[in-house]
């Protein structure tokens, strides 16, 4: 190692990283509470279905690349075979809106999961686009989405589990 770098990571880099992880404990989470659940879920977005290209889309600008950068987390299907896109997002402040999603999304079908320190909530892209939103005081938690039909109880342990896991962030 050159001798004028500094050996760690760069407070950029840090924050990516921090940030990272905090969305995989999130995406984890929600994968295993619908596995708990009896749901198929599949690994969907671009770090899992295509690995090798994340490098090969730094900086790179274009439509294709914007659409696999905005690849949904999950595929999951229930117990009758329906099957959902799911993007799943930590949000410390247990809000969000229309504006934090990507410009022109591609996938108007897709439910959005927050889950935030004390809740988990559910929205889909096209409440967002009506505008609908997600507050710590909204009501749309994820056990009231009748397309899941999901055990409150099982929810709330893994809200429990959610508050431990970020409780210092």
């Amino acid at each position: 190692m050159p001798t004028d770098q500094q050996p760690g990571l760069t407070d950029k880099e840090r924050t990516y990283r921090y940030n990272m992880i905090k969305g995989r404990i999130a995406e984890t989470l929600i994968q295993e509470l619908f596995l708990s659940m009896g749901y198929n879920v599949y690994r969907y977005g671009m770090e899992n279905t295509i690995p090798a290209i994340m490098g090969l889309l730094k900086g790179v600008r274009s439509d294709v690349a914007d659409n696999i950068r905005r690849m949904p987390d999950f595929v999951v299907q229930d117990k009758t075979n329906n099957v959902y896109f799911v993007e799943v997002k930590f949000r410390a402040s247990g809000e969000f809106s229309e504006k934090d999603l990507p410009k022109d999304y591609p996938y108007g079908n897709a439910f959005i999961i927050v889950v935030s320190k004390k809740h988990i909530k559910c929205i889909t892209i096209n409440d967002l686009r009506s505008g609908k939103v997600i507050t710590p005081t909204s009501t749309n938690y994820l056990g009231s989405r009748p397309e899941f039909e999901l055990d409150k109880s099982t929810i709330i342990d893994f809200c429990k589990f959610a508050t431990q896991f970020f409780e210092g962030v």
